[in-house]
């Protein structure tokens, strides 16, 4: 590129040393006072040391306002991203019937690439094609178009150039979204195309006020069209099936209202898969670096999956355009706080998860009665025990509740002693006990069971559940029967120990001991739980023990292991009736006594359930947090500024620029070098001024964007002001001066983010696939609302908006044919022998890019010598 950039100086400087002479005369005629910005005085008789001299000036000026333009960019390019990043949520139904929430982007990635983004990176050259035609009292200028036409040449020819030259080696970068490339780059031949026929066929030397709205309304139409190939509407419905592949985990767009059934059920699906895929992504990051770094808890090893995440995610342009920027004013690397901003999404998922929801909220002024506990388990020997009701809410006023037992397989008479009555609570009072007798025998029978339910409650309170409850009654006269309360278990991993419970029933007496054992399934011992081995001792009248298993954590997303938990044959020991049944188990049945047989009645078995299934998932916590860190995972969300003080800080502050540091991060905070304080102190002006816009979370970020590109605005009119007075002072003519001065200098924030892009992206729409649509947004908005405005203006004054086809006429030819040929190289570069449009082979890439380049230089010397009149255009 350097060599480019010398041979076009060393062209453009034989031609204007042949003509110096006239060069000179029509510099002292022709140079004009600009819109803000008036000629340097006096403009005759100057010396070459004088135009030198000024020159020179007028050439570091241009440079420090090209920095400012990039800088306010900036801040355009972080209202947009605000802008189109905008997410909620919907429910998507699978085919299965099932819902699922996910987090899909308000704007359509392509509709915003092609709208706010083409303009956020373009507004420069856009708005330099407006204010020329006001500044020059709405006659064409040559700096406008040029700049627009010499932008286009440069993004498509060097910059994918230099893309296709950074892929590391043996690595290749394709366009994904294929169908909306074909689309723009159609598109962008056309718009040039178009502006050759309306210059030199269609109305020759002028532009009518159709042609100047025609060309606007182009502009919709390459969005709404490039939008159909996108969602695959109409003809794309017929054409092979290709699906976008969102590895961000935030969906594009869902049609259709949130609440109901995709209208489209294979887009439904899809992005379904998108977030899944994107978040079995997350999960192989994170089990990855449980192995590079066993010594992290989980909290920890979450955070370095999300920043990575957030890393090797595709980004926006306006991402890319920004992080371009900054690095190269001193402002810091955005991609290094990603770290800070992992930290910040788990910690909030975190709040948010463990946060509990109130989905409805009691009356206070309706008071409740009800029983406190519903349930009791008593023994049969316990003699009495007491009932608890309860009353919640309004406590002011008097009120009376009727209650009495009803059998179920205890019966009144034999087992308890039935009750009925009334309980009265006074004002304030808000509870009331009752005591039920329990009778006690001597006969072994199964735990048996009964009620006692509440009625008749006065005015104003009302019954509340439980208003019945459940009493057991257990037989104390067996050693018990031993079983787990529950044959199914199932917990999450994150669960640390759970205590699995067994119940000693239809009997208490004795004291008992139950061996248990864990047994591997599909979980085993020592990786998804601990090894279990061990004896549980009841005593006399205890009912219930627990088991404690521990879980062992791994952080797995969608486990579901089994593992088995066995009891052994429990044994009476330590008393009496220990002894009685050891004595009768060892004698004959024909032996038996009555004493005997009853002792054995007696003896403790083992129940139904004594082999339990335990069921490790994932845990719920844990899942959660990842498909929340995952819809997070979206490092355009890091370019924004909340307040005043964030953007003064960060003008102020000195920041490193490399991207030097890894993933997973050193935990060294990197110092800025050198240039990075060259270039800091170069640009505070720009960071100071640039810093009293809005901050973008004011507005929702339109605050932001109206203010900022009022700001391009006034800085691009001194670009043009300026630009105008060097081409003057030097004899280089403004279509020149365009295509090779101004074009270059507003690409160059777009080259180094497209390289960023190149390197970082898996695709190469970030840096290959926008760069055809910006071309065509250039001319639909830059020259098609400049020229309606100036059509319209004449017209209304019964005059005629005219427009030589001279230098632009024949620079847009040139340009669409080696556009088209370079697009055709760089469909042929998907074939199998290279692999994409980018990287590939060594000889192929370098083949690649010096034939680009060549293009580019072959353009600017054709246009220049043309300029001059050396060949002959249009």
């Amino acid at each position: 590129m350097r060599n480019a950039v010398v041979l076009l100086c060393v062209a453009i400087a034989a031609v204007a040393a042949a003509d110096n002479n006239a060069t000179v005369e029509s510099s002292d005629s022709e140079c004009e006072d600009g819109l803000l910005v008036p000629v340097w005085q006096p403009t005759s008789n100057l010396t070459f040391g004088d135009r030198f001299s000024r020159g020179l000036v007028y050439f570091l000026v241009m440079i420090y306002l090209f920095i400012g333009v990039s800088i306010v960019s900036d801040r355009f390019m972080a209202a947009i991203e605000v802008i189109t990043s905008k997410e909620k949520e919907v429910k998507i139904r699978k085919p299965d019937g099932e819902t699922q929430i996910v987090v899909v982007r308000v704007w359509n990635e392509t509709v915003a690439n092609l709208t706010l983004m083409a303009l956020g990176s373009s507004a420069p050259e856009i708005l330099l094609s407006i204010i020329e035609i006001i500044a020059k009292n709405f006659k064409a200028g040559d700096l406008g178009p040029g700049t627009i036409v010499g932008s286009a040449a440069y993004n498509l020819f060097v910059i994918i150039a230099i893309c296709v030259m950074v892929i590391p080696k043996g690595e290749v970068r394709k366009i994904k979204h294929l169908r909306v490339f074909f689309v723009t780059a159609t598109w962008s031949v056309f718009a040039y195309i178009w502006l050759y026929l309306i210059l030199a066929q269609v109305t020759p030397g002028r532009v009518d006020v159709w042609e100047g709205f025609l060309t606007f309304l182009f502009f919709p139409a390459t969005v709404l069209t490039a939008y159909i190939a996108d969602k695959r509407l109409l003809i794309y419905k017929y054409i092979g099936k290709q699906y976008r592949m969102n590895k961000r985990g935030v969906i594009v767009q869902v049609e259709g209202d949130a609440g109901l059934e995709m209208n489209n059920r294979e887009d439904g699906l899809k992005e379904i898969n998108d977030f899944e895929e994107a978040r079995r992504e997350y999960i192989s990051t994170l089990k990855d670096l449980r192995k590079k770094y066993p010594q992290h808890d989980l909290e920890n090893l979450e955070v370095m999956a999300q920043e990575q995440l957030m890393n090797r995610g595709p980004k926006s342009r306006a991402f890319y355009r920004i992080q371009a920027t900054r690095k190269m004013m001193g402002s810091g690397n955005i991609m290094r706080k990603i770290s800070e901003r992992a930290q910040s999404d788990l910690s909030e998922v975190k709040a948010e998860l463990q946060r509990v929801d109130i989905d409805e909220v009691d009356d206070d002024n309706i008071c409740k009665v009800f029983f406190e506990p519903g349930h009791y388990t008593v023994m049969e020997n316990c003699g009495e025990f007491e009932v608890r009701v309860v009353r919640r809410g309004d406590l002011s006023c008097h009120i009376t509740v009727d209650f009495e037992t009803e059998d179920g397989s205890a019966e009144a008479g034999s087992d308890y002693v039935g009750k009925k009555g009334t309980l009265t609570f006074a004002p304030g009072v808000d509870e009331q006990r009752f005591s039920i007798e329990v009778i006690d025998d001597e006969v072994f029978e199964q735990d048996e069971h009964f009620y006692v339910r509440l009625s008749n409650v006065s005015d104003p309170a009302i019954l509340a559940t439980p208003k019945v409850a459940t009493v057991m009654i257990l037989d104390d006269d067996h050693g018990g029967i031993f079983a787990f309360s529950s044959k199914d278990h199932e917990v999450v991993e994150s669960v640390g120990t759970y205590e699995i419970k067994v119940q000693r029933f239809s009997g208490a007496r004795g004291k008992v001991i139950v061996p248990y054992w864990a047994e591997d399934g599909t979980a085993k011992a020592g990786k998804d739980y601990e090894p279990l081995q061990g004896e549980l001792e009841f005593d006399n009248n205890e009912i219930e023990k627990m088991i404690p298993l521990v879980i062992l954590e791994e952080g797995s997303y969608e486990k579901d292991v089994l593992l088995y938990v066995n009891l052994g044959e429990p044994q009476m020991v330590g008393d009496e009736l220990a002894s009685l049944v050891q004595e009768a188990e060892a004698k004959a049945p024909e032996d038996l006594t009555e004493e005997d047989k009853m002792a054995l009645l007696g003896r403790p078995k083992a129940g139904d359930v004594i082999r339990s299934q335990i069921r490790i998932k994932e845990s719920k916590e844990f899942k959660n947090t990842v498909d929340k860190l995952v819809q997070r995972a979206n490092a355009s969300l890091l370019i924004g500024t909340s307040s005043w003080k964030e953007q003064f800080t960060e003008a102020l502050t000195v920041s490193a620029g490399d991207d030097g540091g890894s993933d997973e991060g050193d935990g060294e905070e990197p110092t800025p070098s050198c240039s990075d304080y060259i270039m800091h102190f170069l640009t505070l002006f720009w960071k100071i001024i640039f810093a009293f816009i809005p901050p973008t979370d004011m507005s929702g970020g339109y605050l932001c964007f109206v203010i900022s590109i009022f700001c391009i605005g006034v800085v691009t009119a001194i670009i043009g002001d300026v630009a105008s007075h060097f081409g003057c002072t030097l004899g280089i003519k403004d279509s020149v001066t365009a295509i090779v001065f101004v074009a270059l200098g507003t690409s160059i924030p777009d080259t180094f983010a497209s390289k960023v892009a190149a390197i970082q992206d898996k695709y190469a729409d970030a840096s290959v696939g926008n760069v055809t649509g910006s071309n065509a947004v250039n001319v639909f908005l830059g020259i098609g609302v400049a020229w309606t405005i100036a059509a319209v203006y004449h017209a209304a004054r019964g005059q005629v908006f005219e427009v030589e086809p001279g230098n632009l006429a024949f620079s847009v030819t040139l340009f669409c044919t080696e556009a088209v040929v370079a697009i055709i190289v760089l469909v042929m570069r998907r074939s199998k022998s290279i692999g994409g449009e980018l990287g590939g082979p060594t000889t192929p890439k370098y083949i690649t890019a010096t034939f680009f380049v060549g293009l580019w230089v072959f353009y600017l010397v054709m246009s220049s010598l043309e300029a001059y009149g050396v060949i002959k255009g249009f």
